[in-house]
């Protein structure tokens, strides 16, 4: 394990060129095409075995070890957001209204690099790695369920994956088995009604009141009917009606989204608000439209890869740096995969006050110290050899 400490080590000033590489060149989701022949390219020159177009825009890379063995994946989205680069930095976005304002580029430097020491080492791995270059995370459907569909984790016995996450500083890393990140639906209701003239409400249908009413209700869903013990948030989000301040309009339409970590809370939640918005248009005179879309699941870690990763990144940056975190209400589709095979993902920190780097991601000046790059190339690089030895 200390050679491929060293190696990355050496490989950091790579690292750095990389990402900034990387986050001056951003793509949207579903229209990454420089960024997958970067990849490829790149994979290519390691002499990596290279699939590219895996579920639409997807690159896989496979490293078959010198001794036979099981197989471990690796994974790292590529995608960017449609925001503005407003840092101040001479790495900054070349795109107009497109950044990385998440850590993908980063992500994506990671795992190449990673590859790279491990190619160098191919000869010796008992077993084989699959680096799982992933599109479109963003956006839902999201690309990790056409990758999977397309057979990226075909023999496959566990996945690992990080996100370096600047709410927590650079040197820590959070964890956790079990349930890690939520579910994330979204939801709009249009609510149709009798417009009419302000003064005379009695003569109308008023879709305002009616909406108040019915958001005020979705509220209680959360905290009256579904068990305190198991997480779930509600929230609306949008509450849009009328253009005139003596109209009352015919339509309100109200969206917002719903977090959960339990299939069973989730559709008692979608019953009540149908029951909800069903009751209260109907003895309104009102007619609604309700659609619900239901997003990427929540992430559930298994226990022994999670404490395998646990084990690897104390050795690496100390128990003190290693924090079991509770369960974020942010969603992945990295679900999709450690709904398929055992694995778990965990949190790199990459937050440094003292640098200024103290925004959120999906922001406009959002930014990464980059040595967490290193750190977290470190942990997965090590994890996965160490569960391909662990026989």
């Amino acid at each position: 394990m200390s050679y491929l400490n060293e190696r990355l080590e050496q490989l950091y000033p790579e690292m750095v060129e990389l990402r900034r590489y990387f986050h001056q060149h951003p793509e949207l989701s579903f229209h990454e095409v420089h960024t997958p022949k970067k990849i490829a390219e790149y994979l290519t020159n390691l002499g990596v075995e290279v699939h590219t177009g895996v579920g639409g825009r997807g690159v896989v890379g496979y490293i078959r070890g010198g001794k036979p063995g099981k197989t471990v994946a690796l994974r790292a989205d590529f995608d960017a957001l449609p925001i503005q680069d407003e840092k101040d930095v001479p790495y900054k976005s070349t795109v107009p209204g497109v950044m990385h304002a998440c850590g993908h580029d980063g992500h994506t430097t990671i795992l190449l690099s990673v590859a790279k020491v491990l190619s160098e080492i191919k000869d010796e791995l008992a077993g084989n790695v699959v680096l799982i270059h992933q599109f479109a995370e963003e956006i839902v459907p999201g690309g990790a369920k056409p990758m999977i569909e397309a057979g990226c984790l075909d023999g496959v016995d566990a996945i690992f994956g990080t996100h370096l996450w600047s709410p927590i500083p650079v040197g820590e890393i959070g964890y956790r088995s079990g349930a890690f990140m939520a579910g994330a639906d979204g939801f709009d209701i249009e609510i149709i009604g009798r417009g009419g003239h302000g003064a005379v409400p009695h003569a109308t249908v008023d879709p305002i009141a009616l909406g108040t009413s019915i958001v005020q209700q979705l509220q209680q869903i959360v905290s009256r009917r579904i068990d305190p013990l198991k997480p779930a948030v509600l929230t609306v989000a949008t509450f849009n009606a009328g253009k005139a301040f003596n109209v009352i309009p015919t339509t309100a339409r109200i969206s917002g989204t719903v977090r959960t970590f339990d299939a069973a809370v989730q559709d008692e939640i979608i019953k009540h608000m149908q029951n909800i918005i069903a009751y209260n248009c109907e003895h309104a005179g009102a007619t609604y439209t309700f659609n619900y879309e239901k997003g990427y699941p929540a992430v559930i870690n298994h226990e022994a890869e999670t404490e395998l990763l646990k084990k690897k990144a104390i050795d690496i940056i100390g128990e003190d740096n290693v924090k079991q975190i509770d369960p974020s209400m942010a969603a992945e589709d990295f679900s999709y995969y450690v709904q398929k095979v055992p694995g778990t993902y965990f949190f790199t920190g990459a937050g440094n006050k003292d640098t200024d780097i103290i925004y959120p991601h999906h922001h406009a000046k959002f930014d990464i110290d980059e040595r967490s790059m290193l750190i977290a190339a470190k942990i997965l690089a090590s994890t996965a050899v160490d569960f391909l030895n662990n026989k």
